[in-house]
C-alpha cells in the first residue's frame, strides 16, 4: 500500500481511510502493508482504520451483508484478511535489514500495537537477511504463530532455496515476489518451487 509513501507525497488520512472504505466496500478482501512503509505511518493509518470501523460499524455493515449485531461483533474485521511485513530497520538513520529473533519479536510487537489488532494474518518477512540462519527467523515466528499473535508466514523476495528451508520449519503460507510481462526471472526456480510446495504467491508490481 503505498499510500504513506513512495507514489509522490503523503496523502491525507481521510482521503485514504476514505479510499480503503470503497475498496472494502467494493469487494477488496486483501489489505498488504509494512512496517517500513512510512516508515510506520501506513499500519498507524490502518489501525486508525480498524478504530474507525470498530467505533462505528453502522456505515458499513451493509456494505457485507451482515446485520448490525454481527458487526459489533467483529464480523466485518474477519471479511479483510491484513498483512504486513518486517525485517528492514531504519535504527539511527541506516538502513539494516534484521532477522534475528529479538528484532522479529520486537517488530511483530509494534506492527500489532500500530495496527491495532491482535493477530496479523499474515507476516511477512520482507527481506532476508543472510546473517541469521532462515531457520532461526522461521523459528521465532513460529513462536508467535503459537502464541496468537500471527495466523500465517510468508516470505518476501526469496530464493527457491531460501523458500524450502523455510517451508520445512514451518508451512509457508505466501511468498511475495515482482512478477509482471517485463519481470519473469522467478518462472525458472521460484514459481514451480512455491507450486510443489502449496504456497500462494502475490505479485507486486505485475503490470510492470
Amino acid at each position: 500500500m503505498g499510500m504513506s509513501a513512495f507514489y509522490g507525497p503523503p496523502k491525507s488520512d481521510t482521503d485514504m481511510i476514505a479510499l480503503i472504505h470503497h475498496a472494502v466496500g467494493s469487494g477488496v478482501t486483501f489489505l498488504d502493508t509494512s512496517d517500513i512503509y512510512g516508515p510506520h505511518t501506513n499500519e498507524i493509518l490502518l489501525g486508525k482504520l480498524h478504530r474507525a470501523v470498530c467505533s462505528d460499524p453502522a456505515p458499513w455493515f451493509s456494505d457485507f451483508g451482515v446485520d448490525f449485531e454481527q458487526a459489533l461483533k467483529g464480523v466485518v474485521r474477519q471479511k479483510v484478511e491484513l498483512a504486513t511485513k518486517f525485517g528492514i530497520s531504519f535504527a539511527d538513520g541506516k538502513r539494516e535489514v534484521r532477522g534475528d529473533p529479538a528484532y522479529v519479536r520486537a517488530a511483530c510487537e509494534a506492527s500489532l500495537k500500530r495496527l491495532d489488532i491482535d493477530c496479523i494474518d499474515l507476516y511477512y518477512q520482507h527481506c532476508i537477511d543472510t546473517r541469521v540462519p532462515i531457520e532461526v527467523t522461521i523459528g521465532e515466528i513460529k513462536k508467535l504463530v503459537e502464541e496468537g499473535k500471527i495466523q500465517c508466514i510468508g516470505l518476501s523476495e526469496a530464493s527457491a532455496s531460501t523458500i524450502r528451508r523455510a517451508h520445512a520449519r514451518h508451512p509457508i503460507t505466501a511468498v511475495q515476489l515482482e512478477w509482471s510481462l517485463w519481470s519473469r526471472d522467478v518462472e525458472a526456480e521460484i514459481v514451480p518451487t512455491c507450486r510443489e510446495l502449496g504456497i500462494g504467491i502475490v505479485a507486486y508490481s505485475p503490470l510492470g
